[in-house]
């Protein structure tokens, strides 16, 4: 209880990239993500103008993706109902507490700045970032803390969950939501499980930055769930990259590479979005139509697509632990930033904050 006797106040803040609302915020919204240094790493002299370069050639092909979902990114409303039954069960996680989850945005709306003003003036004593990114990469969950450390002006105790690649609940969801999709198109032999996974530019990763390891370990950690708890015979499974932009070589295999290694192989696929917690333009335009289309061509039947973790129940609880633990591990003075799950990076990933932590 604080001094005048009322609970003390926890701000949770869930970190995304955003997506545009409506036509018109395509360009924008493509120029705010071109134009953060941790995604194009030029000098601002270089980086502003190229921004704007690609943002205005690459608009007109992004208005037509999202009109496919209706003009404008699901995104918002989604993170709108993982923040809602987040913020239930955050009631019964930390009673202690008078707890709200807010959203901030990298990209669009609700941006950084508008949230870190909503939670200044809501005045907590607590707060605890928290990235809807389960695997940290300098790409997004770093240029996110960054954000939010040069827009915060509050008085409320800062601290960040880094990453949570194994977390419990994480990881029964996305094995539950697998065997869940593979079950609906009939239980089908002889198809590969392809863990789909947002790309890096290899440059970046071979700067140390973490998000590659963590995305196979979340991978294999599903895996090994399914074999073990789920009993799925003999599974065929493989991590793949999506979404390449520009002329860098990124991380493999593709996910149209490992479709087509699949398909030459005489199987179908199961696709997991294995480092997307919410449908957006990656899953509902490239993962049910692009990718869809493409096996179709290669002969990869059947194509199974696996829903986002979305508000599943086992997910959020998930995360409800993550902030139960990091204000746990602060309260014992062992630091304000922690991955929430057991998970601690190698010492060639110099980029995650959890390796400071064991240094």
């Amino acid at each position: 209880m604080s001094s005048s006797g009322t609970k003390p106040r926890l701000a949770v803040v869930l970190f995304n990239l955003g997506g545009p609302d409506g036509p018109k915020a395509v360009r924008p919204f493509l120029f705010n993500l071109f134009s953060d240094p941790a995604i194009i790493t030029l000098p601002a002299a270089a980086r502003l103008p190229l921004a704007a370069l690609i943002s205005t050639t690459r608009a007109k092909s992004a208005r037509a993706n999202y009109a496919r979902m209706g003009g404008a990114s699901p995104l918002l409303p989604e993170t709108v109902a993982q923040a809602g039954v987040l913020e239930a069960a955050l009631k019964e996680a930390c009673p202690a507490f008078e707890a709200r989850v807010f959203i901030a945005m990298r990209y669009w709306t609700p941006t950084t700045e508008e949230t870190a003003a909503e939670v200044a003036a809501w005045g907590p004593d607590e707060v605890v970032l928290l990235p809807l990114y389960p695997q940290y990469s300098t790409t997004t969950t770093a240029s996110s803390l960054k954000a939010w450390r040069e827009a915060y002006k509050g008085q409320g105790k800062v601290r960040a969950v880094c990453c949570y690649p194994l977390d419990e609940g994480l990881v029964e969801a996305h094995a539950q939501r697998i065997r869940e999709a593979w079950n609906a198109a009939g239980s089908p032999l002889g198809v590969r499980l392809l863990f789909s996974a947002h790309g890096l530019p290899e440059q970046i990763v071979a700067g140390g930055d973490p998000y590659q390891a963590q995305v196979e370990a979340t991978a294999k950690a599903v895996a090994e769930r399914l074999i073990g708890a789920h009993g799925w015979p003999s599974l065929d499974w493989t991590v793949c990259y999506q979404s390449r932009v520009g002329r860098l070589k990124w991380i493999g295999p593709s996910t149209t590479e490992a479709i087509a290694a699949a398909a030459a192989e005489g199987k179908g696929v199961v696709v997991c979005p294995v480092s997307f917690v919410s449908e957006h333009i990656e899953t509902l335009v490239e993962l049910d139509h692009d990718y869809a289309v493409f096996a179709a061509e290669q002969n990869a039947e059947p194509y199974i697509r696996v829903p986002a973790l979305g508000i599943d129940a086992g997910f959020i609880q998930g995360l409800a632990r993550a902030v139960t633990s990091t204000l746990e591990r602060a309260e014992a003075g062992q630091g304000d930033i922690e991955p929430g799950s057991p998970w601690r990076c190698s010492r060639d990933l110099a980029r995650c904050p959890c390796l400071e932590r064991v240094a």
